[in-house]
């Protein structure tokens, strides 16, 4: 039987307070730390693993589980709630640039479907390589052409949402945050507005809030909520996912301030500035 963990209970073989305090404060436990607690939750979760495992077996190029199924575990733990409490769904995301056609993507998606038919809620499975193909067509505004799928969590709506995992053939558990975990452990919602996604961002915050009373939600910076946006975006299409290809900033890159952010987000002793 797995060990029960709850608020300020020691997590199991990780010799530390299972409490935002401790683990969201820098200063009182260390990346590394929260690397092995995140992974010890994450494999006491039974539908999250049979997940990692059937997309492992899925095999799909450059793959990760992203996001809300990562870091909404992390708090039920924290918070005591039951597993599974508020996860609406998995993303499952994947980076295949050799074909970035939304029929591609389908037969993908069709694949998973068969293999994912008894999660308890759906498993959503996109490629990275082609979001800048659809995304200002759906929400008005542009996407970067990414080069990985670790780079799509730099676009985020919040840096707290930025964690993904994969299950490697060995049965390690790769991780890659590229803003760190104190804000995950801290339970504290932090905007990331490296785009104009205010919008997406409070609309989450409200959700997130609505599920888990106990989160800090820090404000989308006034500045980034000035800047232009476009009045008249494109109308959407009856394709979910139009193909019709748009421009970035070329000045845009992850990597603009001089640092190779995916070699930092997997080293186990990251702890990047907000």
């Amino acid at each position: 039987m797995a060990a029960q963990t709850s608020p300020r209970n020691p997590v199991p073989s990780s010799g530390l307070a299972l409490d935002r305090t401790t683990l969201g404060d820098p200063a009182c436990a260390s990346e590394d730390d929260r690397r092995r607690v995140l992974e010890l939750l994450l494999r006491t979760d039974e539908h999250l693993m049979r997940v990692l495992r059937g997309a492992r077996r899925l095999a799909l190029p450059d793959w990760r589980l992203a996001s809300g199924a990562i870091y909404q575990t992390v708090w039920n733990a924290l918070t005591g709630r039951a597993p599974g409490h508020g996860i609406q769904d998995y993303d499952l995301l994947y980076f295949d640039g050799t074909d970035t056609g939304y029929e591609a993507e389908d037969r993908e998606i069709a694949r998973g479907a068969t293999l994912f038919a008894d999660a308890p809620v759906p498993v959503e499975i996109r490629n990275q390589a082609r979001v800048h193909l659809w995304f200002q067509a759906r929400f008005g505004r542009a996407y970067p052409k990414l080069r990985c799928t670790d780079e799509a969590l730099l676009n985020y709506a919040s840096k707290t949402h930025a964690v993904a995992v994969r299950m490697e053939n060995d049965d390690r558990l790769s991780i890659v945050a590229p803003f760190g975990l104190a804000d995950v452990f801290a339970m504290r919602l932090v905007p990331n507005p490296v785009l104009d996604n205010a919008e997406t961002y409070a609309k989450k915050a409200a959700r997130m809030s609505a599920a888990w009373p106990e989160i800090e939600v820090v404000p989308w910076p006034a500045d980034a909520a000035d800047q232009e946006v476009d009045p008249d975006p494109p109308a959407a299409t009856d394709d979910p996912r139009p193909q019709a290809q748009t421009a970035f900033d070329p000045g845009y890159a992850p990597s603009a301030a001089g640092r190779d952010w995916m070699s930092l987000a997997i080293s186990p002793r990251t702890e990047l500035p907000k």
